[in-house]
């Protein structure tokens, strides 16, 4: 969960850069680098940022997540039929490959408002199949990832630290977008030395964090040994 705001973040970054009046920095453009974090933190963990959805399927086995998800970057999961026609029924991650040896006409045959199965391939993460073919009346619970909007706050907003906007993403990577906010920060400085390898070490815990962080998810998550 949120609770942190953009205004501490944005003035813990200030400190930092030791620009407080923001002289070198406008806290403008310290904003623009925290919504690019959050394209980056979800390019690199796509779970940071995850919603649960109805998805409305298109007639056949192939489905766009983004034709009812528009900022969808990811299928995480199909979870179940929701239709009211169907028998809602859970949805199962399968194979392609074990289905196409066993059915190899099964792109054909009848549509249906139960889907019994889904498919996905990681080299097109927008998309998934499902088996028996969708009707257009089948509806499925969707779990997906997409980019968090960004933030528009402006220059007097930014500087007031009565202003109640939150992060996007939890709280839990707050460290890791203020490492990004740092990272871009000094690398517009990179003709310095000393600045662009604070930008690169600022990179690296940013990149490490994430990395932590999914490794702990996996060691804590339901069923792990």
């Amino acid at each position: 969960m949120a609770t942190a705001k953009v205004v501490d973040l944005i003035s813990r970054a200030q400190t930092l850069l030791q620009d407080t009046t923001s002289v070198r920095w406008p806290v403008l453009e310290l904003q623009g680098w925290l919504n690019d974090s959050y394209r980056e933190a979800v390019n690199l963990r796509p779970d940071a940022n995850t919603a649960t959805g109805e998805f409305t399927c298109v007639a056949g086995a192939r489905q766009v997540v983004t034709t009812t998800f528009a900022s969808a970057l990811r299928v995480i999961e199909v979870v179940r039929n929701t239709a009211t026609s169907s028998a809602k029924g859970a949805v199962r991650l399968v194979n392609r490959r074990m289905l196409d040896d066993q059915r190899r006409n099964w792109y054909a045959e009848t549509q249906t408002v139960d889907i019994q199965h889904y498919m996905f391939d990681p080299r097109l993460p927008k998309e998934f199949l499902v088996y028996p073919p969708a009707s257009t009346s089948a509806r499925l619970e969707v779990v997906y990832s997409s980019v968090p909007l960004a933030h528009t706050l402006t220059e007097a907003q930014l500087i007031n630290s009565a202003t109640t906007e939150v992060i996007r993403i939890d709280d839990s990577y707050f460290n890791a977008l203020l490492d990004y906010v740092l990272y871009r920060a000094y690398s517009k400085d990179a003709e310095y030395a000393a600045n662009a390898q604070r930008a690169v070490a600022h990179y690296q815990a940013f990149q490490t964090a994430l990395g932590a962080s999914a490794q702990a998810n996996a060691a804590s998550q339901p069923g792990a040994a």
